[in-house]
């Protein structure tokens, strides 16, 4: 993202203050009364201001985070900077909002990360293609400069697999590294790229520009299903399992919030959530708020209500990492993802679960 990093803190005045007076850690502990103990958790998101990230910005807005006691200092990654997965994996943040397919890499690299809520069941990604590229479905991407978002990243990976289901390798296509938002869209108007991997708001944009198309769709479950075989989940909340093990109270109650922004958005119009996310999110140099709105109603059936992980998701996560190259013999589907606290904060609020749970076997 080509955005300064930001942070959203969840309590104000005088909390904020006992916070920061406890030393500003993962957690504020001691006795020095209620508002000492509430957790302080800081989370990185890859892209904070794109719609398939939007659930963790609109829990703030709403609220949530406060209301079920824990204090987060929201962030967003920078454009050719560290990836919020890798900060927190390495410990610069507690916790990540980005792709569940990031604790498979990393589980087969031999760090334990796992994904403790499930906020998609899509990966909310379109293939945009520039409007003379001649790229309509994956078998095209033959010879063509494919953008992603960074060389490595996420969208990187489902690049290659979508490319694979076509029998074409990342050998006959060249990959370049776009970021999101304008830069995305100044190397499709450019031709430094032929297609770019993309999501809302940046396909609005490009769409209102007449500057590309739609060549797959991946930003609904039933177009990731028809690209991909199945569910794709995609946007969780990752954490390294020992800090987990350490903060399984300030944990929950990230999770509580989530859950409870998941059905907030599920019962919720398209605008209804653009009005509570910050104006800069919705209405740049690049969209309308009209544009962004209809986007996130064509795009808004990729979030999950419960936070559940979809049965099935992760054998599909799992049949991309394999054909991508990833040694996952040593990683088990069980292990990468915990349906736990979702379980506890629908239970909770006495919410009903439509999703189908994966289980060990995915």
């Amino acid at each position: 993202m080509n955005k300064n990093k930001i942070y959203a803190v969840a309590a104000t005045g005088a909390l904020a203050l006992s916070l920061a007076a406890c030393g500003g850690g993962s957690t504020a502990g001691g006795s020095n009364g209620a508002a000492a103990s509430v957790p302080t958790v800081k989370m990185m998101v890859g892209g904070i201001d794109k719609q398939i990230y939007l659930p963790y910005e609109l829990a703030q807005q709403l609220g949530y985070y406060k209301k079920y006691g824990v204090n987060v200092e929201l962030s967003t990654e920078q454009n050719g900077g560290v990836g919020a997965e890798d900060a927190m994996a390495s410990g610069q943040v507690d916790m990540a909002g980005a792709w569940y397919v990031h604790t498979v890499d990393f589980q087969a690299k031999g760090k334990d990360v796992i994904n403790l809520v499930q906020l998609s069941g899509a990966p909310g990604e379109r293939v945009m293609c520039g409007t003379d590229s001649g790229v309509h479905s994956p078998a095209d991407f033959k010879g063509k400069t494919m953008g992603v978002t960074d060389l490595g990243s996420g969208t990187d990976e489902l690049t290659q697999f979508v490319a694979s289901q076509a029998g074409i390798t990342k050998k006959d296509y060249h990959t370049l590294a776009v970021g999101a938002g304008s830069t995305a869209i100044a190397a499709i108007q450019r031709k430094s790229a032929d297609c770019v991997m993309t999501t809302q708001p940046t396909v609005g944009a490009l769409e209102s520009k007449k500057l590309a198309y739609t060549a797959v769709d991946l930003a609904t479950s039933a177009g990731a299903t028809k690209a991909l075989g199945g569910d794709w989940p995609a946007a969780g909340l990752l954490a390294n399992a020992s800090w987990v093990k350490d903060h399984e109270d300030a944990a929950q109650k990230v999770v509580d919030a989530l859950v409870a922004t998941m059905h907030w958005i599920n019962t919720h119009t398209a605008a209804d959530i653009a009005d509570k996310l910050p104006s800069s999110y919705v209405q740049n140099s690049t969209i309308s708020k009209d544009q962004y709105v209809a986007g996130l109603t064509t795009d808004k059936g990729q979030f999950l209500p419960d936070g559940i992980m979809p049965a099935g998701g992760p054998k599909v996560i799992f049949a991309m990492e394999k054909g991508n190259g990833v040694d996952t013999s040593k990683v088990t589907i069980a292990g990468t993802f915990t349906n736990k606290y979702a379980i506890a904060a629908n239970k909770l609020e006495g919410f009903t679960t439509t999703t189908t749970p994966a289980g060990a076997d995915g």
